[in-house]
């Protein structure tokens, strides 16, 4: 009989939790038990797996949590960084989806399809890092790209749904467009600085000293830890856009070796986890509205950047609900249940 393991879900309710939840079902995870964790101010909920319906436990209330063996965490960082050394003495293995831990070098960022053998590093703290939505959707189609021609320096523009943002920035955008439908008063942001309807926002998270946003820093960081590479050099501008679900990215490489489109289409095509979609003379590249409820990452543009001897453009959009988060956490738990646990 294969083995079984006891889960738990810590910050159940949200809309990566729920998404958490759902995909342990869909890729039918080898769970025992699934236990599911959040605030107080989620007292009394049950959320449905396996068409049954599980009661959502109050986190601050648990006395412990023994007899866990996998807990997925996405109850943000400050519950992350207080409660994910609980769960981890107390024997479970952490998969978080918070900053907090990503760049403590003793906690591996791990992206399956991309470096899974820095899962046995959840030995040192008993935590694994999923990394930053936008982060793993770039990382994913460019490490065959990496490994042939070795890329020296990346620009990336995000197109980032409101959906990372969790679900008040989702009915947020609901409210502003019916409201603007309706030909009245759009409702005054409280989810985002300014208006998100029919408005791009170049401003995910706090700015930083440096001008930068603490979300354009995390890529930048984020992919040199992933990639295992310290001198790939990275510049990113994040924005927020008023679609529901899925990031895109506009990203150019600059590689030592060169790769033609060609060859790149054929090494993408070839690489786990991605799907290309680059066909322009039909009008096919990928879309966010598209790429909503899938676990790939989409890529197409792929074209020659003329203005440098080795250079490439990409368009990738992916999930963030998904690959960007959910997926990609219950992806590195089943790498925890098949080698390791």
């Amino acid at each position: 009989m294969a083995k079984e393991f006891n889960v738990a879900v810590v910050g159940a309710t949200g809309a990566v939790g729920r998404m958490m939840i759902r995909v342990l079902e869909e890729r039918n995870f080898p769970v025992k038990n699934l236990r599911l964790f959040a605030s107080e101010r989620s007292r009394g909920q049950k959320l449905k797996f396996r068409g049954e319906e599980i009661p959502v436990e109050v986190l601050s209330e648990t006395p412990n949590f023994k007899g866990i063996d996998i807990a997925l965490f996405s109850a943000g960082g400050s519950r992350s960084l207080e409660y994910a050394p609980r769960f981890a003495a107390d024997g479970a293995v952490v998969v978080d989806n918070s900053s907090a831990w990503r760049m403590d070098p003793e906690v591996p960022l791990v992206v399956p399809e991309v470096n899974p053998h820095a899962v046995a590093g959840y030995k040192n703290k008993g935590i694994i890092a999923n990394p930053n939505c936008s982060t793993i959707q770039m990382v994913v189609p460019l490490k065959p790209l990496h490994d042939y021609g070795r890329i020296k320096r990346i620009v990336v523009s995000t197109y980032q749904a409101v959906s990372g943002a969790g679900q008040k920035a989702i009915d947020e955008l609901t409210a502003q467009v019916r409201a603007w439908c309706a030909g009245e008063t759009l409702p005054e942001p409280k989810a985002f600085p300014h208006q998100i309807a029919f408005n791009c926002l170049p401003h995910i998270d706090v700015f930083l000293d440096n001008g930068y946003t603490k979300e354009e820093m995390k890529m930048v960081n984020e992919t040199k830890k992933i990639m295992e590479d310290e001198n790939i050099r990275v510049t990113a501008t994040t924005v927020r856009v008023p679609v529901f679900f899925g990031h895109a990215e506009a990203v150019n490489i600059e590689t030592e070796k060169k790769i033609t489109p060609e060859k790149a289409r054929e090494l993408l095509s070839n690489f786990p986890g991605v799907v290309v979609v680059d066909d322009p003379e039909n009008k096919a590249y990928p879309l966010q509205i598209q790429v909503a409820g899938r676990d790939e990452v989409f890529v197409g543009r792929i074209r020659e950047d003329e203005s440098i001897e080795s250079g490439l453009n990409l368009w990738i959009v992916a999930d963030n609900l998904r690959k960007g988060a959910a997926t990609n956490a219950v992806q590195i738990a089943e790498i925890l249940a098949q080698e390791y646990l």
